[in-house]
C-alpha cells in the first residue's frame, strides 16, 4: 500500500463544529488500535470500560504508596451502569479488575469460578496486596435512579483504609468502546503530530483529494506517526484472526445464553443448514452474512471474548462483512485487510467525535449504526471504491439507523441486539453497494448524517436509551 505522508494539509474549514457526545474534539492521536480492542463481553462501555476504570484506580493507589493500607473499596454505579449492569455483567468486571484482571488478558474459562470463590469468601485480593472484606450488597453499590451531569455511564470507586480514613475516590464515565475518562484527568503531553489531520468526513475528503490517497493510505500515514508499518499490519492482523476466532467459536458453539431469558444459541445450527444448502451448489449470500454477525454476537452475548468494533454491542457487524469478504474473494489477502480495518478504524473516528458510539447516550444508533458505516465504508473501499463512494457508503449505513433505540429485554445484550448485528451486516454489504452504483456525488453527506445522529440521541428519552425501561424491554414479558 503507498503512503501519502509527504503532501501539504489544508487547513481546517470546521472550526464552528460542535462538540460530540463525549465532550471533546476529534482527538487525532486515537489510533485505531484503541476503536478495535480485543476484550469480553457482553458490553464494552458495561464490562470493558469499568474493568479499565478499575485498573486506573488501582494503578492511581499504587502511585500514591496507598495500596497496602486498603482495607476496603465501595464502588457506586450510575445512571445506565446501574440500570442494566447486573445482566450487562458490570458487577463480574469489576471484581475481577479489582484482582488485578485486564480485559485483553483475562482468562474468560476462569470467570465463572473465579467469581464464585470472590463470592463465597467475601474478599477480593487486591494485587500485591493483603486480601479485603468486599461483600457486593454493601461494597458495590447499583444507583438505579440516579445519573451524574456528565455521561450516563459513570462509577465512583472510594478506597478507605481500616480506621475509615479515606484514601481515595475518583469517578470515571465509560463513554462507549471501552474508552473511559476521569472527572479531572490530567492533561496529556501533545502527540506526535501526524501528516493528515481530519475532523469531519469532508475534510477527511481533501485529504485524500491533496494528497491523491486513499482514505487507507491516509490512515495509514496517520498510524505511522505512532508505530512503524510491521507492528501496524502485525496488529491489525492479530485484531483480524482474534475476530475471525471469535466467529469459529460461535458457530461451533451450543447450548443457551446466559440468564434468565434462556435464548438459544443458534449460530451452530444455521452453520449445519448453510452447509448443507453450499453441497447442493446453494450458495445464499445473506445467509453466511448472518451467520457470521450471530456467531460474534452470542460470543459476546456469552461473556467470550471478542473485539470491540466500535463496542461489544455491535462487535458482530464489521467481522461478518469482513470474513464475508475474505470467504468469497479470491484476492483478499493480508494488505485487504489491513486496508480494510483502516477505513473502519477511520469512520469510527468519526461516528465517536462527531456523534457518539454509546448507546447510553444516544441509542443504539450510535453504536450499530456505527458499525454498520465502519463496514459499509471497508466493504466500498476494498471492492475499488474511491474516497466519495466510501464517504457515500458510510453516510447511507448511518442515515438508515438514525432513530434506532437501545432496550435490551431483560437487560441483556441479547434481544434485539444479537440479530439486529445480522441485519446490521447484511445492510453493510447494500450500502456499499448502492454506493459503488454511483459517482459518489450524493444529496445528503456523512457529517450531515452524524450531526442527526447526535441530535436524535439528544432528543430521545433516556428510557430508549440501554436502561431497559422502554421499547421491547417492557413489551416483552421478560421472566
Amino acid at each position: 500500500m503507498a503512503v501519502a505522508n509527504d503532501v501539504a494539509v489544508p487547513g481546517s474549514a470546521h472550526t464552528d463544529r460542535r462538540p460530540p457526545g463525549d465532550g471533546a474534539p476529534l482527538d487525532m492521536t486515537t489510533s485505531v488500535f484503541d476503536l478495535f480492542s480485543i476484550g469480553i463481553g457482553p458490553s464494552s462501555s458495561h464490562t470493558v470500560g469499568p474493568m479499565r476504570a478499575a485498573r486506573r484506580f488501582l494503578d492511581d493507589l499504587e502511585a500514591r504508596g496507598a495500596l497496602a493500607s486498603v482495607a476496603s473499596i465501595t464502588v457506586h454505579l450510575y445512571g445506565s451502569l446501574a440500570a442494566t449492569g447486573r445482566s450487562h455483567g458490570t458487577d463480574t468486571a469489576i471484581l475481577l479488575a479489582l484482582e488485578g484482571a485486564r480485559p485483553e488478558t483475562v482468562d474468560v474459562s476462569a470467570t465463572p469460578a473465579r467469581i464464585a470463590r470472590i463470592r463465597e469468601v467475601g474478599e477480593i485480593a487486591l494485587p500485591a496486596a493483603t486480601p479485603i472484606r468486599f461483600v457486593e450488597d454493601e461494597h458495590l453499590v447499583f444507583h438505579r435512579r440516579e445519573q451524574l451531569p456528565r455521561h450516563p455511564n459513570a462509577l465512583r470507586f472510594v478506597a478507605a483504609a481500616s480506621s475509615d480514613t479515606e484514601l481515595l475516590a475518583a469517578t470515571y464515565y465509560s463513554i462507549g468502546g471501552g474508552f473511559i475518562v476521569g472527572d479531572d484527568p490530567a492533561p496529556d503531553g501533545p502527540g506526535p503530530e501526524v501528516p493528515h489531520p481530519f475532523s469531519s468526513g469532508q475534510e477527511l475528503l481533501e485529504q485524500c483529494r491533496g494528497a491523491g490517497a486513499s482514505i487507507a493510505e491516509v490512515m495509514l500515514a496517520n498510524e505511522l506517526a505512532f508505530r512503524p508499518y510491521a507492528e501496524i499490519g502485525q496488529r491489525l492482523l492479530a485484531i483480524w484472526q482474534a475476530m475471525s476466532d471469535c466467529i469459529d467459536r460461535g458457530m461451533a458453539a451450543e447450548g443457551l445464553l446466559p440468564g434468565f431469558l434462556k435464548v438459544p444459541r443458534r449460530a451452530r445450527g444455521l452453520h449445519e443448514q448453510l452447509e448443507a444448502r453450499s453441497a447442493r451448489g446453494d450458495l445464499d449470500v445473506m445467509g453466511w452474512l448472518n451467520l457470521f454477525a450471530l456467531a460474534v454476537s452470542e460470543e459476546n452475548a456469552a461473556g467470550g471474548r471478542v473485539v470491540t468494533a466500535p463496542t461489544n454491542g455491535a462487535a458482530g457487524i464489521v467481522p461478518a462483512v469482513l470474513r464475508y469478504y475474505v470467504s468469497t474473494t479470491a484476492e483478499a489477502g493480508e494488505e485487504a485487510v489491513i486496508e480494510f480495518l483502516l477505513v473502519a478504524g477511520a469512520i469510527a473516528r468519526l461516528c465517536k467525535a462527531a456523534a457518539s458510539i454509546s448507546g447510553a447516550e444516544v441509542g443504539c444508533q450510535g453504536e450499530v449504526g456505527s458499525a454498520c458505516a465502519m463496514a459499509a465504508a471497508a466493504f466500498c473501499h476494498v471492492l475499488g471504491g474511491d474516497p466519495a463512494q466510501v464517504e457515500n457508503a458510510a453516510e447511507i449505513a448511518i442515515e438508515h439507523h438514525l432513530g434506532l433505540t437501545c432496550d435490551p429485554v431483560g437487560g441483556f445484550v441479547q434481544v434485539p441486539c444479537i440479530e439486529r448485528n445480522a441485519v446490521a451486516a447484511v445492510t453493510a454489504v447494500t450500502a456499499a453497494r448502492l454506493a459503488l452504483a454511483g459517482d459518489g456525488i450524493h444529496r445528503v453527506s456523512l457529517d450531515q448524517a452524524l450531526a442527526t445522529m447526535r441530535q436524535t440521541g439528544a432528543d430521545m428519552k433516556t428510557k430508549y436509551k440501554e436502561t431497559s425501561r422502554g421499547g421491547l424491554a417492557v413489551n416483552v414479558t421478560a421472566c
